[in-house]
């Protein structure tokens, strides 16, 4: 696998419900999670993706693929989906993960006795590591780490800095529309 993820890279295990979902993450570079089901940080390092019984019998209960995370934003369903705008969820917030490039993992992560699951935090080691999907639970001492590690990088990514905008007058004329000029009275 050319550029793996390293032991302190922070993954999150998504579910890829179907192959159109597939299709868009791998062509488009992006993956959609609903706003409202979200987990509490996506600001991870990368995202592996947990295939349902849907994938078919020889790719179903496992992750096969990952992608490095290149950032994220909001939008509305009707955003990422223009050819759909009498969908009944068009207008719902849903985050659009930015993704690098698929890659598929040397050898897929089964389930084992798990089948149904959502959302997952682990690390590189972990997912490196990993014989099943139980494997990649991260217990005790190292789950306070992940939390912290999580808690931090929501931090860092939800500072925003502001672009220097060029000053420009407005027009007396607009700013007496506004109500902003006059001879010092109310507004």
């Amino acid at each position: 696998m050319e550029n793996p993820p390293v032991p302190s890279d922070l993954i999150l295990v998504a579910l890829m419900p179907n192959r159109r979902d597939f299709d868009i993450a791998r062509l488009f570079g992006w993956y959609r999670i609903p706003l409202r089901t979200a987990p509490k940080v996506v600001a991870v390092d990368w995202l592996a993706f947990y295939q349902p019984a849907t994938f078919g019998d020889d790719h179903k209960w496992c992750i096969e693929y990952l992608a490095p995370v290149t950032g994220h934003e909001l939008a509305t369903r009707i955003d990422l989906f223009k050819e759909e705008p009498d969908h009944p969820r068009a207008l719902e917030e849903y985050f659009k993960i930015q993704i690098g490039p698929m890659v598929s993992l040397p050898r897929p992560i089964p389930a084992a006795e798990w089948k149904r699951i959502t959302f997952l935090y682990t690390t590189g080691e972990r997912l490196l590591a990993a014989e099943t999907l139980n494997d990649l639970t991260v217990y005790d001492d190292e789950r306070t780490l992940l939390w912290r590690a999580l808690r931090e990088r929501a931090i860092e990514r939800q500072s925003y800095e502001t672009a220097d905008l060029p000053e420009f007058p407005i027009p007396p004329e607009i700013l007496a529309l506004l109500g902003m000029l006059g001879d010092g009275g109310e507004n």
